[in-house]
């Protein structure tokens, strides 16, 4: 088995929930469960943030033109509906269900077109950064994928690369076992500059015109970085339990 990790960082306008997110920086969404056949698509989302954004997040979902995870920029003609399973302080737990035309793309039907069937998906959305985390065989060359998924994508959006290697039981989440090569630029630019001096010698904003990239890729960036860096440290010093003493 392989696994696929990468980013879509979606353009202002291009969709509905990114927009959203982008006005709620503190809000997340990750999949619980997603399935795709050839002509449909169903999964469950579950989503944090304040009250507002969970509203917002909500009408993005079910009054949005197409559904959110077509790739399509125009009405698609794609019949879908959402429904709240769950909704608490700081919570919403949402299920959806596509039926697609033939003119619908999104990253599920790609991925069974190249990649096959049985394929695993697990995703992160935060901002105007759209993660999958795609288990596949490994039958199929990943090439084909990846070109007929940056040509649907097409201007809407820029997809980075995080991970492509052979997935193992420890695998439990998304994050790749080493910092990709832009996260180490990221990361290495706010050493150098001085933003994690105290006081800060410059802000994210003005560290991101430095590098020339968007302010929201660069704190992406460093936060993915900083949860790994963070993650293995804690993982290093607990170290593997000690076996129980015989009795």
């Amino acid at each position: 088995m392989r696994e696929l990790v990468f980013a879509l960082e979606y353009e202002p306008g291009s969709n509905r929930v990114a927009d959203t997110l982008a006005d709620h920086p503190d809000a997340r969404i990750r999949s619980l469960s997603l399935h795709a056949t050839d002509d449909r698509l169903w999964r469950v989302d579950h989503a944090t943030g304040t009250t507002a954004a969970l509203a917002d997040i909500e009408d993005a979902f079910r009054s949005g033109d197409y559904y959110a995870d077509c790739l399509a920029t125009d009405d698609c003609g794609a019949r879908g509906t959402t429904r709240v399973l769950d909704r608490s302080d700081g919570t919403l737990v949402l299920y959806s269900d596509w039926q697609r035309t033939p003119v619908c793309e999104s990253v599920p039907h790609i991925a069974r077109d190249h990649l096959g069937d049985g394929l695993l998906f697990d995703t992160r959305h935060e901002g105007r950064h759209y993660t999958w985390r795609i288990i596949h065989s490994g039958e199929r060359p990943a090439a084909g994928f990846f070109d007929a998924l940056e040509t649907a994508v097409g201007d809407c959006a820029r997809m980075e690369m995080l991970r492509t290697a052979a997935a193992t039981a420890s695998d439990t989440d998304e994050r790749p076992s080493t910092l990709s090569p832009k996260q180490e630029a990221a990361l290495t630019a706010a050493v150098e500059h001085g933003y994690y001096e105290s006081p800060r010698e410059l802000d994210v904003g003005e560290l991101a015109d430095h590098l020339d990239i968007p302010r929201s890729t660069l704190t992406y960036r460093l936060r993915r970085a900083e949860e790994q860096l963070a993650k293995r440290h804690v993982e290093k010093r607990q170290g593997p339990e000690e076996p129980a003493p015989p009795l």
